[in-house]
C-alpha cells in the first residue's frame, strides 16, 4: 500500500469519525423524546429552545448527507478489494448487505426505530445494480432524486399549510404522555412501543431514501473520479468549495430551523424539509472541505491529530451501535427512564463526554486490533468465514505512521487496501 493511498483512506475515515458526531447529536435528541427535539415548545427555557434551532439548522440531515455519501465511496473501494483478491464481488456484496440488515432489524427493535441500517442494506442492493453508471450519469440521476422528492415535500408541506390547522400542545399532550409513560415503563414497555413505531419509522425510511440514494451516488461518482486523490490534499480547492457551499447550506438549514422549530407553526414542517433536501448537501461539502482544511493545518503542527478521528470513523459501525445502547440505558425504561425529562442543552452537553469516551476507548482497541467487534463481525459475514487477524503493526492510523509492509496473501491485500472505507450506517 503505497503513502497516497494511505492518506486517502485515511481521510475518508477521519471525515467518518466526524460525521458520526453529529449523528450522536441527532439521535440523542430524538431518543430523548419530542420535546427535547424542538426545545419543548414556548413555554421552555430560551437556551432549549435556540439550542434545537441551531441543531436543526447546522446538524439535523447534514450528516447523514455525509454518510451516505462515503458509504458509496466505499462500495467502489469493496468492488476493486474483492476483484483484487480474485473474489466475485457479488455473493461479498449480497452477504455484506444481509449482514447490515439483521443489524439494522435488531438495533430497530431492541434500541432504535429510527435505524437507518437496514435502509442502507436494501439501497445497496440498488447501489449494485447501478454501479456500472458514468460519472455524470450518476450525479444527473442523483440531482433528479433530490428535485423529484423536493418536489413532491414541498407540494404536500404547502397543502398541508392550506388545508389543515395547527396542532396545538394541549391537543397533543394525551398522545405524548401515554407515549412517554410506554417508554420510561419495563423492557416489555419499551419493546412494545419500538415495535408500534416501527411501520412509522420505516414510512419516514422510505419517504427519505431517494435522498440516501442519491447521496450513495455522489460517493459512487466521487470514487470514480478519484476526487479524494486528485482534490483531498488541495488545500485552495478545498477552501474555495468550502466557502462556495456554505452560504447555500446555511440558507437552507435556517428555512428548514424556522419551518420545524419557530416561529412558523407545525405545519411548515415538510415545507422546511423539502428545502433541507436540495441545500443539506451544500452544507455538509462545506463542513467537508472545512474539515479537512483544519485537519491540514493540526496535522502540519501536531502529526497525530486526524489519528483519533480516522479511528473512530473505522470503527463507526460499532461506536454508532454503542451509542444507541447508552441512549437506550438513559432515555427509556432500560435503565433511567428519562425519557421526554431532559431539557435540550442538557442533551446536547452529555453528547460531548459521551463522544470523548468513544474517542478514548477506540484509540485504546485500535492498539490492539484494527476494527470493533460490529465491523469483524460484518467482515466474517462478508468473506463467508471468520477474517485472519491482522498484523500488531497495522493497528496505526495511516496518517501517522508509515505504511506496513504488503503481506504475500492477495485477499489479505485486497482487505488491507479496502481498509477504511466500509460502509457505515
Amino acid at each position: 500500500m503505497s503513502p497516497p493511498r494511505a492518506r486517502r483512506l485515511d481521510e475518508l475515515d477521519v471525515l467518518r469519525g466526524f460525521a458520526l458526531f453529529g449523528i450522536l447529536v441527532v439521535n440523542a435528541l430524538l431518543v430523548a423524546g419530542p420535546s427535547t427535539v424542538y426545545g419543548g415548545g414556548p413555554g421552555a427555557p430560551a437556551p432549549d429552545r435556540v439550542a434545537a434551532w441551531l441543531v436543526i439548522a447546522l446538524v439535523t440531515a447534514k450528516f447523514y448527507v455525509l454518510f451516505s455519501f462515503l458509504f458509496g465511496y466505499s462500495f467502489v473501494f469493496q468492488a476493486r478489494a474483492a476483484r483484487r483478491a480474485g473474489a466475485a464481488f457479488a455473493p461479498r456484496h449480497l452477504r455484506r448487505t444481509a449482514g447490515l440488515f439483521a443489524l439494522g432489524a435488531l438495533h430497530a427493535v431492541l434500541l432504535y426505530p429510527g435505524d437507518v441500517l437496514t435502509t442502507y442494506a436494501v439501497l445497496a442492493l440498488v447501489l449494485y445494480g447501478l454501479r456500472g453508471l458514468t460519472v455524470r450519469a450518476a450525479l444527473r440521476l442523483a440531482a433528479t432524486l433530490l428535485l423529484l422528492l423536493s418536489a413532491l415535500l414541498l407540494g404536500y408541506g404547502l397543502l398541508t399549510v392550506a388545508l389543515t390547522e395547527p396542532v396545538t400542545a394541549t391537543a397533543y399532550a394525551p398522545r405524548a404522555a401515554e407515549r412517554a409513560a410506554a417508554y420510561r415503563g419495563d423492557a416489555a414497555s419499551v419493546l412494545g412501543t419500538h415495535l408500534r413505531d416501527l411501520p412509522a419509522a420505516l414510512g419516514t425510511d422510505l419517504l427519505y431514501a431517494p435522498a440516501m440514494l442519491a447521496a450513495f451516488l455522489g460517493g459512487l461518482a466521487a470514487a470514480k473520479s478519484r476526487l479524494a486523490e486528485r482534490r483531498g490534499r488541495d488545500r485552495a480547492w478545498l477552501r474555495r468549495t468550502a466557502l462556495r457551499t456554505l452560504p447555500l447550506g446555511l440558507g437552507g438549514g435556517a428555512v428548514a430551523a424556522c419551518c420545524a422549530s419557530g416561529p412558523l407553526d407545525g405545519r411548515w414542517f415538510l415545507a422546511g424539509q423539502a428545502v433541507s433536501v436540495l441545500t443539506a448537501p451544500a452544507l455538509a461539502t462545506s463542513y467537508a472541505c472545512g474539515l479537512l482544511l483544519l485537519l491540514r493545518r493540526a496535522g502540519d503542527r501536531v502529526p497525530a491529530a486526524p489519528g483519533v478521528l480516522a479511528v473512530a470513523g473505522r470503527m463507526a459501525l460499532s461506536h454508532y451501535l454503542t451509542q444507541s445502547l447508552v441512549l437506550a440505558w438513559v432515555f427509556s425504561g432500560y435503565g433511567l427512564g428519562l425519557y421526554d425529562r431532559a431539557g435540550t442543552v442538557a442533551v446536547l452537553a452529555g453528547c460531548v463526554p459521551l463522544y470523548g469516551v468513544q474517542l478514548a476507548l477506540g484509540a485504546w482497541l485500535a492498539a490492539r486490533t484494527r476494527y470493533g467487534p460490529a465491523e469483524h463481525l460484518l467482515r466474517a459475514v462478508t468473506r463467508g468465514r471468520r477474517p485472519r487477524a491482522l498484523p500488531r503493526g497495522v493497528t496505526t492510523p495511516a496518517s501517522t505512521a508509515a505504511p506496513p509492509a504488503a503481506p504475500a496473501d492477495p485477499e489479505q491485500r485486497a482487505d488491507r487496501a479496502g481498509d477504511g472505507v466500509r460502509p457505515a450506517p
